[in-house]
């Protein structure tokens, strides 16, 4: 009887802790994933309790589309936690903008989401990275291609050496490009400046590679980082690259990323080579195998991943709550996500010198 009650007591002590939902604030409306936060509100898991945007036409246009009110806007990320008191904040305003959310938000003790990638440079990276520790908060990273039930498969493989030693990994990502597929206005003047976003092409899709391939190798440092950025439609991106290819040597192994906004439709996909095998992650579902004593490759269809991790909104009120520990390098993990910035910022060097980059 008293194991029972004592049982009871648990389940019911859990239960309510799962019941509360996170107090969120939104920093930005500028970044059109935003539209993924405002559209599951009626979860449950996480309540908005305020949002930071000066832009009160794009906020009006946003709150009558969700049918929030505009009463949650304020005009300032400062006023917003002041008179909202978050848990945690959602940045989906500029890369360039993340060091000044996390340096609002960390001595305050509330936790930080972003969106990819972690910051527009090394020194914001290395500045977020202080203030998160010091001050004790949770500093994690959102990618699309984190919720693909494919790429955890290949991650299952790996570590299981279903592949042998692994050779080369190649990660693609792109689309036609954020003009031809119609971003909002907002959105595509910050993605096309080379101050607030940090780049083109090679930051807005070359970071999904560098983050899976350093979750793929449990963090292990490229030796050296080789780039080639181009301005294939300057007519359309004057100012940044449009185009990029990364190559990530790796004692035994090497890592290329594509990254793309001139292919002819969308894509997120990667292949992962071993010395006995491969497998190809299409797309979030399925995925091609071909084993050593396989007499052809075969094609594996995956639900998608449950509850709570198929949404990064769970996971952050999972990792608040201290439910949901991150592992090490993990996909959304402060320590992958710099390694990933590292990447792009010696990708860029790279590109302007013509030379290989050797990272220490």
């Amino acid at each position: 009887m008293k194991f029972l009650a004592f049982l009871i007591s648990v389940l019911l002590t859990f239960g309510s802790a799962v019941a509360e939902p996170l107090r969120v604030g939104i920093a930005g409306l500028t970044h059109d994933h935003v539209n993924g936060v405002l559209g599951r509100a009626e979860q449950g898991d996480i309540i908005i309790v305020g949002i930071a945007e000066p832009n009160k036409e794009l906020a009006k246009r946003l709150m009558d589309r969700y049918k929030l009110p505009m009463s949650l806007v304020y005009n300032s990320l400062d006023e917003m936690i002041r008179n909202t008191k978050p848990e945690a904040v959602a940045a989906f305003g500029s890369i360039y903008d993340h060091l000044s959310v996390v340096q609002a938000c960390a001595p305050l003790g509330i936790h930080v989401m972003v969106e990819k990638p972690l910051a527009v440079s090394l020194d914001h990276a290395k500045q977020m990275q202080t203030l998160a520790t010091k001050y004790n908060i949770q500093l994690i990273t959102n990618y699309e291609t984190t919720w693909y039930a494919t790429n955890h498969k290949v991650k299952a493989m790996v570590d299981q050496n279903e592949l042998g030693q692994l050779r080369k990994m190649v990660v693609r990502d792109g689309h036609e490009g954020p003009k031809e597929i119609g971003v909002s206005p907002e959105f595509l003047a910050w993605l096309t400046d080379p101050k607030l976003n940090g780049g083109g092409a090679v930051i807005d899709f070359g970071c999904y590679g560098a983050n899976l391939i350093t979750w793929l190798t449990h963090g292990q440092r490229p030796t050296s980082v080789t780039a080639v950025l181009q301005h294939i439609k300057p007519n359309i991106y004057p100012k940044v690259d449009d185009e990029a290819i990364i190559i990530l040597e790796y004692p035994g192994m090497q890592g290329v990323i594509q990254a793309s906004w001139n292919w002819p439709f969308g894509r997120k996909d990667m292949e992962v080579y071993g010395a006995t095998g491969y497998v190809y992650s299409d797309n979030r579902s399925t995925l091609r195998i071909r084993l050593k004593n396989d007499k052809a490759e075969h094609e594996e269809k995956l639900k998608d991943r449950e509850a709570p991790f198929n949404d990064p909104f769970a996971v952050l009120a999972g990792v608040v709550a201290k439910q949901i520990k991150l592992e090490p390098y993990d996909l959304s993990s402060l320590e992958n996500n710099m390694l990933v910035v590292e990447i792009l910022e010696a990708a860029i060097q790279s590109s302007k010198t013509g030379k290989k980059v050797i990272l220490k």
